[in-house]
């Protein structure tokens, strides 16, 4: 083994470094810094360099609240067991969830040496533009210009990954939370089409907004710093500062939720929009038209994604459950169908589960639903073993399912979730967990029967685990035909 990696790519050589027998490089530009000109325009292409480039530090995250960032935000890392163009391994490409405003690649639980190492795949994961960076409907700009970072990437993967021992026909893209949205959101956009043959969608968000709701939100953060919603506004205003006036808003929005809606009242104020160009349609709609029909589909929830929200707080009021189900549950009697479908709930109960599946359970199933009705292939999996950090309030919570995924279970935020001393039970299902991920990217079968309307075979992932009927059959009854339409904002 040598005492360094270095691999040669089209823009020149990089040396990166072995850890634990992973060849690990960082820091790799995949477009040009999204600044000057660049700023809130499509990604462009990044440059070459001279002799050999160090790439033994990630690069610095798109700017976030309290994030202090240098220019170059748009860089890969990789993650090989074994470097050379004669490898031809699986690939998997995470991408990085936080609501589409926070978050980066360097964070600690994103670490992809388990994977690459005990799954022999090599693993990549990037940052994207974020926040009114990335996701903000400005006139004079493309909308989804964090997604568009996001196919930028996946054609660096295409074209460079088998430097690093990588087949560019074997790859699998993955994320959770607002990156199991973007995930799904690639899989409707024209431009992603070829560009991955698998597609792991961990806890989706159902939140999409039409340019309608998208422009109104704009101008609201736009206005926190006394401009309008324009590029030629915009163009000098410190990213930083961008991102603060957002914040403003969004602490501020449930006051907007009479005109925002669902939104507001749940403070997610950026997301894809359905522009009709760079995303033509929901992820919903697009897969049953038939858009992924070709792309193998793994997707799956937590039980209780809701927990993570609100284990710290007091329970729920009946009055608090009432608004949630009022204005989360679907149109036209769905507050009514739930206090049917679980007459025994708690309204703290009733609560949860309104929040847990209109923001992620029901978006999630539905991908499966929808990909299976476009003629594709999906396998299903629901997250029940409880988080057993903190005397076990989390339950099996929002973002469990990551530490689990990538064998990182005490770096970071994990540690909260886990505990400094992960139990055998932890070990377990995280080892299970890692084998059915790439075992999937492998040859798109994660080790359970596929998911179909009659049968609905979901894993369990618990010690012990089962395959079983969709567990949250009562809920998903009470959301069949729900069409997860853009939200807009209400007259």
């Amino acid at each position: 083994m040598p005492t360094t990696p270095e691999v040669t790519l089209k823009a020149g050589a990089l040396r990166g470094r072995w850890e634990s027998e992973v060849a690990v490089f960082r820091g790799i530009p995949y477009a040009a810094p999204p600044v000057g000109a660049n700023r809130f325009a499509a990604p462009q292409p990044a440059g070459g360099w001279d002799g050999v480039r160090p790439a033994t530090a990630f690069g610095p995250s798109a700017p976030q609240a309290g994030e202090t960032t240098g220019d170059d935000w748009l860089t890969v890392n990789v993650w090989s067991p074994d470097p050379g163009p004669a490898a031809g391994l699986p690939v998997l490409v995470w991408i990085h969830g936080g609501a589409y405003t926070i978050g980066k690649s360097s964070s600690p639980e994103y670490d992809g040496g388990h994977l690459a190492r005990d799954g022999h795949v090599v693993l990549v994961t990037f940052n994207y533009r974020l926040g009114m960076e990335g996701f903000a409907h400005l006139a004079g700009a493309p909308d989804n210009r964090g997604l568009l970072d996001q196919v930028a990437a996946l054609e660096w993967v295409r074209d460079n990954i088998a430097a690093f021992g990588g087949d560019p026909a074997k790859v699998t893209v993955f994320g959770e939370s607002a990156g199991g949205g973007s995930v799904a959101a690639l899989l409707a956009m024209p431009r992603a089409a070829g560009l991955f043959r698998g597609a792991i969608a961990q806890s989706v968000p159902g939140t999409f907004f039409s340019r309608e709701l998208a422009a109104e939100i704009a101008a609201a953060c736009a206005a926190e710093v006394g401009l309008d919603a324009t590029v030629t506004d915009l163009a000098e205003v410190d990213p930083a500062l961008l991102a603060l006036a957002g914040d403003a808003v969004m602490a501020a929005a449930a006051k907007r939720t009479e005109r925002w809606g669902p939104a507001a009242y749940r403070s997610v104020l950026l997301a894809p929009v359905v522009d009709g160009e760079v995303l033509p349609a929901t992820p919903w709609q697009a897969l049953r038209a038939g858009a992924a029909r070709e792309v193998a589909l793994l997707a799956g929830h937590t039980r209780d994604e809701q927990r993570l929200f609100t284990a710290f707080g007091d329970p729920a009021t009946p009055e608090e459950a009432a608004t949630a189900l009022d204005l989360l549950a679907p149109a036209p009697d769905g507050a009514r169908r739930y206090r049917v479908a679980y007459p025994d709930a708690a309204p703290d109960r009733l609560h949860e589960l309104v929040h847990s599946d209109w923001l992620f359970r029901m978006p999630s199933v539905h991908l499966a639903d929808a990909q299976l009705a476009g003629g594709g292939r999906a396998h299903f999996y629901e997250l029940t073993w409880p988080a057993p950090g903190m005397g076990g309030i989390f339950g099996a919570c929002h973002g469990l399912d990551v530490p689990l995924v990538f064998g990182n279970l005490t770096a970071g935020q994990p540690a909260l979730l886990i505990g400094d001393d992960p139990g055998s039970d932890a070990l377990e299902l995280s080892a299970w967990m890692r084998a059915a991920w790439t075992a999937f990217a492998a040859d798109g079968d994660p080790g359970w029967p596929a998911y179909t309307p009659d049968r609905q075979l979901t894993q369990i992932f618990d010690v012990p685990g089962a395959v079983a009927a969709y567990p949250e059959h009562r809920s998903h009854l009470i959301w069949h035909g729900h069409s997860f339409a853009p939200l807009t904002p209400r007259d």
